[in-house]
């Protein structure tokens, strides 16, 4: 019987071949999938010998060199045993690995576990151990750029928008603490979630038969067999279990990620539009030889932006299939099984995600989101460009604080706006032909510190810059106390 996998392995990652992130590959890659498998079994062996089940000399017999043996059992060869022998996944993996046992180790091989024990308990160590090396690192450093770009740009007066209109001013750096505070928050909710993953070695139904019958929980004394196997892989049990882990735990840590993809599909939303030609505030550079259109030479597409909103797309699509697993017969069946395999795809996508704004056109060389560039000329000339219409808010609320009675809102609105707009003045000058007494009577009575602001847009922007400032000092906190990073 073949045992030791393929001499090329099948390293491919779930879903479409496209998005295929190496760096995932030792956690996801199909040939791969085993191996937390047999990290499993390995801590079971161990903690039977450790109790007095298996003794010294046949537990001396596990050697470096036979686990790795063991670990390097390729996906592909399960599968072919599965489908000629065993018709039994687990089962399968089973008869190879004790095919690679010395003879005295084999009956303890998978004992007492049930398939699922293994199988779930596996892939929580994936899902954890791809994040904590993968996933959690590359989220810091976006988070640590997108903290200096919120400093950078704190008093950078940009025209905000509601509905797609412009608005009230901001700051640039108030628009992009806004997506720092989206990401840092769905980052501390996937870090809270991975705690709470767990694994299970709770038997057939969940309630540990066969330890309690056999001796096995007796021999444990103070911690549990669960505890004690689940403790060396650095996992904990759930409160209880059936035959599988309980879904809410990983479905939890999928839900965050896929809340950070929707912030980080966000920050492409925001950038594709302020790319606009009409628009001009975000820059995406272009590499050499990069083209935006195969027929209009002149054409900058936001590729990467159109990216990162397409990759949340897939993301969300991909999220149903968790919830359908919600469920099962009797709280085990293996309905959702496939639909589990295509798990790993919702931490791909947010992997291209983070993996497009940290691209490197030169290895140690800037990100592309440290190339993203703010036109500030763009800026000011978007503020200009309703020549302080958009000071209706603070001109209706002032003139209705000091002393007008009559609906201010629907003065400015009906009155005043259309006024400007004809003959091309500020709000104030198509207010100063206004022949109304009251009008008169409470824009006299309005502070002249009052009317100066009225008069400059780009100090009309409250606390955006403060609060940009806050939010940046809560990015740097959090990435000094959860990873002990500095900006």
């Amino acid at each position: 019987m073949e045992t030791n996998g393929l001499e090329h392995p099948n390293l491919s990652l779930p879903g479409n071949p496209r998005y295929q992130p190496a760096e995932l590959i030792p956690y996801f890659g199909y040939d791969n999938l085993y191996r937390p498998v047999a990290e499993v079994e390995f801590a079971t062996l161990d903690v039977l010998h450790e109790i007095g089940f298996i003794p010294d000399h046949d537990m001396d017999q596990l050697t470096r060199e036979v686990r790795e043996r063991i670990r390097a059992i390729t996906t592909t060869a399960v599968d072919q045993l599965e489908r000629t022998v065993t018709h039994h996944d687990l089962r399968a993996w089973v008869r190879i690995a004790q095919d690679m046992l010395p003879e005295n180790l084999r009956r303890w091989l998978h004992f007492p576990l049930t398939s699922y024990d293994a199988l779930d308990t596996a892939r929580a160590l994936m899902f954890v151990n791809a994040y904590q090396n993968v996933t959690n690192p590359r989220i810091a450093e976006v988070v640590q750029i997108l903290t200096r770009m919120v400093r950078q740009y704190a008093d950078t007066t940009q025209i905000g928008r509601s509905h797609g209109q412009h608005a009230l001013p901001i700051k640039v750096g108030f628009w992009l603490a806004t997506i720092l505070n989206r990401v840092l928050y769905n980052w501390k909710q996937i870090d809270q979630c991975a705690e709470g993953i767990v694994g299970k070695l709770s038997g057939a139904v969940g309630a540990c038969n066969a330890q309690y019958a056999l001796g096995v929980a007796t021999a444990c004394k103070h911690q549990s067999f669960e505890e004690r196997v689940l403790g060396k892989l650095g996992l904990k049990p759930g409160p209880i279990s059936t035959q599988i882990v309980q879904p809410e735990p990983l479905a939890y840590f999928l839900h965050a990620h896929v809340m950070l993809s929707g912030a980080l599909g966000q920050l492409g939303r925001d950038c594709r539009h302020l790319m606009r030609t009409e628009i001009g505030e975000v820059r995406e550079e272009f590499a050499a030889g990069q083209v935006g259109s195969s027929t209009m030479a002149h054409k900058r597409n936001p590729v990467n932006f159109e990216n990162l909103e397409g990759m949340w797309l897939r993301t969300g699509n991909e999220y149903h299939g968790v919830l359908d697993t919600l469920i099962s017969e009797h709280q085990r069946d293996l309905v959702g099984s496939s639909l589990m395999r295509d798990f790993p795809i919702i931490v791909l996508n947010v992997h291209v995600q983070l993996g497009t704004l940290l691209r490197r056109k030169d290895k140690g060389g800037p990100t592309f989101l440290e190339r993203l560039s703010i036109d500030t000329t763009a800026c000011e000339r978007n503020l200009e460009m309703q020549g302080g219409l958009v000071m209706a808010e603070p001109l209706y609320l002032a003139l209705q604080m000091y002393g007008y009675e009559g609906d201010g809102h629907r003065l400015v609105n009906e009155t005043l706006v259309p006024i400007a707009q004809k003959q091309g003045v500020s709000l104030i000058k198509a207010l100063e032909q206004s022949s109304d007494d009251e009008v008169k009577l409470a824009w006299a009575q309005v502070p002249e510190d009052i009317k100066s602001v009225l008069e400059f847009p780009e100090d009309y922007t409250g606390n955006a810059a403060h609060a940009a400032r806050a939010v940046a000092e809560a990015a740097e906190d959090y990435l000094f106390h959860a990873c002990g990073l500095s900006v």
